[in-house]
């Protein structure tokens, strides 16, 4: 199954690639699910599409939302998406992925509190008085990929024999401790209460993309309490959501969660033993259902490491610049996740299910996002680099019944690349006069 790009001028021609795959991958030309309200709590989302959190790297040095962070949620809101999910924002300093990551702290939790407004205001103006989008703040650690200032300064909780040689980190680099560790359910308490008081519906206690709290889930060869057994692995992010529920009881709790890392046992979660490229979600599934007791709402499905094996949560046409090309058509990544997302619903249908991995379909996403959520695959369908590229993707899909293929992400990478050069994300080929300059000045740099 060699890798291709994106060739496809019909949707016949779609499923025909899917039938030579072998790939059980539905799509429909009656796109009326995607409208359909979905409960969250005692909260409905005007549709089921969603904005996935899709990081920008564009706050202020102190963490607050700055210009181009607010004209992105402006344009999010503007496109009508029934579930907004605000970018992964740091519970602490140390715990930033880059220097312009934002940050939530009791000094500048107003202008959190403003850009949502700001947003839902502009979403009113461009889809109606009674557009009110369901609002996640995706709260994270950045674990072992924290470069809060100039430099990158992991904080690992495992070593894992891949990673580390990736990051060149020597064999006696220190562990987050547990004390540490112990602490830490107090920092997302304070960013839950400040968030709860911005107004944001959710909170999401980030769990994936081996980012901290996802990283100790695979904390097989760690010693101590977090480490080792489900129990101690699972330990702090369970009690993270304890905490938040037992004191914030009207703050809905999501979380985006990996549920297959595609990484060799024992560094990997949801993975069989022997062979990594094989998703178990024996214990993702055990997780969720001890998640869901503890007061979890919704769980959207991710997968995979961005930073390692990007092609897994983010099938491509092109990788960065230096990248591999891997031996897997996309259409076999976008099958995987949607089959991993119908996994989880199937055994827990009571909970709120999103599901990711359609942006590499471009136009026909609206297709096999209705086929999904009429199939009860998932609740709702998310699009992160879409997004990006498309912010109207949305409301297109819900006033026109299709989207513009001119406008379509591109799977190019771009976005990737300017984060991999340090600078502010965004389309480069859809919003060139923002992000070209800064692409290139981050390929200069970089050159």
């Amino acid at each position: 199954m060699p890798h291709e790009r994106f060739r496809f001028k019909t949707l016949e021609d779609l499923m025909a690639k899917t039938k030579e795959l072998g790939l059980d991958l539905p799509a429909d030309t009656d796109l009326s699910p995607l409208a359909q309200r979905v409960r969250i709590g005692d909260k409905w989302t005007p549709n089921a599409l969603a904005i996935h959190p899709m990081e920008g790297c564009d706050g202020t040095a102190d963490g607050k939302p700055d210009e181009l962070t607010i004209r992105r949620y402006v344009r999010f809101a503007r496109g009508g998406a029934g579930l907004l999910w605000f970018e992964a924002t740091a519970i602490l300093p140390e715990g930033r992925a880059n220097p312009r990551q934002l940050w939530l702290s009791p000094e500048n939790a107003g202008a959190f509190a403003a850009l949502r407004e700001r947003a839902l205001a502009e979403g009113r103006e461009a889809n109606g008085p009674d557009y009110q989008p369901f609002t996640v703040l995706q709260l994270t650690h950045s674990g072992r990929y924290s470069r809060p200032v100039d430099k990158p300064r992991p904080v690992i909780a495992h070593h894992d024999g891949l990673l580390d040689q990736a990051q060149k980190l020597p064999p006696d680099y220190p562990l987050i401790s547990d004390d540490e560790l112990d602490r830490l359910p107090d920092q997302y308490l304070q960013a839950a209460r400040l968030a709860h008081n911005c107004g944001f519906d959710g909170v999401d206690i980030k769990s994936c993309h081996r980012y901290l709290l996802s990283e100790l889930l695979a904390a097989h060869t760690r010693p101590g309490r977090y480490g080792g057994s489900f129990e101690n692995r699972t330990r702090l992010l369970l009690n993270i959501v304890r905490r938040v529920r037992a004191e914030l009881p009207d703050q809905l709790i999501t979380l985006r969660l990996n549920v297959y890392d595609a990484h060799p046992y024992p560094w990997g979660w949801g993975v069989d033993k022997e062979d990594p490229t094989v998703p178990d979600l024996t214990e993702p599934l055990r997780l969720i259902g001890l998640l869901q007791k503890a007061g979890v709402s919704l769980i959207n499905v991710t997968v995979g490491n961005p930073y390692f094996t990007p092609h897994i949560n983010r099938p491509f046409d092109m990788n960065v610049v230096g990248g591999y090309t891997p031996d897997e058509h996309p259409l076999v990544g976008v099958a995987r996740m949607i089959h991993l997302t119908r996994r989880i619903k199937q055994v827990y249908p009571d909970m709120v299910i999103v599901g990711s991995g359609y942006s590499w379909l471009r136009h026909y996403l609206g297709n096999v996002a209705a086929a999904v959520l009429r199939k009860g695959w998932a609740d709702i369908v998310g699009a992160g680099r879409e997004a990006f590229a498309y912010p109207d993707f949305a409301r297109d899909l819900l006033t026109t019944g299709q989207m513009n293929r001119r406008n379509t992400c591109i799977a190019c990478s771009r976005c990737t690349q300017i984060m991999r050069d340090h600078g502010r994300a965004g389309c480069v080929p859809f919003d060139k006069e923002v992000y070209g300059p800064i692409y290139d000045e981050g390929r200069k740099a970089h050159a």
